[in-house]
């Protein structure tokens, strides 16, 4: 089974069904997430607590731990970018074949530490072949 690590950016996109990503429930897939897409996800969308519609993310997605040590690892990289950094390290940490993110700048990468990152119609047309 495929371990899918999902950044903020598609996380929010299946939440507000901005872009249709149902080609990841087309197969047996585990999907991880960090606590801060929850977080970011709560900024963004101004929700009220309890948000009813986000009551479900536990029966749909793996939380990885967001511990010391990944914070520690995101500040060496490999981006700029600390929230970036937390998410690639939270894949690889999970064990994740795959991160899947629309960030053009985290699609440059390719991989991190052995974990593909790509689009999720990239992974959807990668799964078909």
């Amino acid at each position: 089974m495929d371990r899918i690590f999902l950044d903020t950016n598609i996380v929010i996109d299946l939440i507000l069904r901005r872009e249709e990503h149902s080609v990841l429930f087309d197969y047996p897939v585990a999907l991880f997430l960090s606590p801060l897409s929850v977080h970011i996800l709560m900024y963004v969308t101004k929700n009220a607590l309890p948000p009813k519609e986000l009551i479900p993310l536990e029966e749909i997605f793996m939380f990885v731990s967001f511990t010391g040590k990944i914070s520690m690892r995101a500040l060496t990289g490999p981006t700029p970018d600390f929230e970036d950094n937390v998410q690639l390290h939270s894949a690889v940490a999970s064990k994740c074949h795959v991160f899947l993110t629309s960030d053009t700048k985290l699609l440059q990468l390719g991989q991190f530490r052995g974990v593909e990152i790509m689009t999720p119609p990239h992974w959807a047309t990668t799964r078909a072949a």
